[in-house]
């Protein structure tokens, strides 16, 4: 099979222990076959690791933060473009993705593929929304409610019962026990993702997994189901192990179908003690845990990119149950001349 040359940009390069999806989804893609690739990482911040793996990435570039507004962003993706053609583009932040997708028209004008949501899709998905979401689509969902101000966390004791979840508009979710708790992971929470706080009924059960990919007309190209087997203290997976999980694989279906999901999706979920599946959140793009559905035979990364190329991409049929990801910490040695580099010039 001839490869395909391809010009692949991707962000979330940093790889700590709250890890952005960008190398695993390199990783992924280098690995797949299907393309002679070159990498080009867009960071935020300079000391983003991914930027000084130059296994995974050939080039990178600095890149304004989604707050400063989407014409700053394209700006920069104009110069990076004139000197690096891209061909596809692939975000892998929560915070990022609405800025790309108002701009996708200017992006296709550029020759910059993507293959992301709706912004229908990635607004009605919001935890702020979540309760309309699964009355819409018959799905068992907590209760939630957002927070605008910190003056109304008084309430919350008259339509919940303690411990609840507080959670940011993006990321970060905290338990709390009563109302200072609540209050100080919504100042925590409020100053680093901005408003709404959401407030999420807690459900008792344990925390289940689905990396899925939809095709944009309500067809599921993979999904592979995953339970946390190690979580740090962000809450993040540093082990799992794929799921034989037919009901999770049908509730998968059932919301890509139903949406016509496109792009990359996790499903957060949990399993009652009776054995319902509760939908806590749905994110609108590839997890950073992804490398997992690769190594059971699923590797979403290459099928996303040739769907952003217009390619034909068949559904994958099955993956292998009991794989296990284990991640792992790893000492990089760099040069201070790059961090210099990457820190003055923007380009490295």
């Amino acid at each position: 099979m001839n490869k395909i040359n391809i010009n692949l940009a991707v962000t979330g390069l940093n790889n700590t222990d709250n890890p952005g999806p960008g190398i695993p989804v390199i990783r992924a893609i280098r690995e797949s076959g299907s393309f002679n690739v070159r990498v080009i990482g867009l960071a935020y911040e300079t000391l983003e690791p991914g930027i000084y793996m130059t296994d995974m990435v050939d080039k990178v570039y600095m890149v304004p933060y989604p707050s400063e507004g989407s014409e700053a962003l394209i700006q920069r993706l104009e110069y990076i473009n004139s000197v690096e053609n891209i061909d596809v583009l692939i975000p892998n932040f929560d915070a990022e993705l609405f800025t790309f997708m108002k701009s996708a028209q200017k992006l296709e004008e550029m020759g910059i593929k993507t293959f992301l949501p709706t912004l229908k899709q990635f607004e009605e998905r919001h935890k702020s929304n979540l309760p309309e979401f699964g009355k819409r689509y018959n799905l068992h969902v907590p209760k939630s409610s957002p927070v605008l101000d910190r003056k109304d966390i008084g309430e919350i004791r008259k339509e919940y019962e303690y411990p609840v979840m507080v959670k940011g508009k993006f990321y970060d979710a905290y338990i709390a026990y009563n109302e200072e708790q609540v209050k100080m992971h919504f100042n925590k929470i409020s100053a680093k993702w901005g408003l709404p706080v959401i407030i999420q009924e807690f459900i008792k059960g344990t925390e289940v997994n689905v990396v899925a990919l939809g095709d944009g007309k309500g067809n599921t190209i993979g999904a592979v189901p995953m339970r946390k087997q190690y979580i740090t203290d962000k809450g993040k997976a540093w082990g799992g192990i794929s799921l034989d999980a037919p009901d999770m694989l049908d509730l998968t279906h059932h919301i890509i179908s139903a949406t016509k999901w496109r792009g990359g999706m996790e499903l957060e979920l949990i399993r009652t003690e009776d054995d319902k599946l509760y939908v806590i959140e749905i994110n609108p793009r590839i997890p950073a845990w992804v490398y997992l559905a690769v190594g059971a035979g699923q590797n979403l990364p290459e099928a996303l990119v040739k769907l952003a190329l217009g390619k034909e991409v068949k559904p994958y049929k099955s993956f292998d149950v009991g794989k296990m990801f284990v991640r792992y910490s790893y000492d990089m040695i760099v040069d201070l001349e790059k961090f210099e580099q990457i820190s003055t010039k923007g380009e490295i």
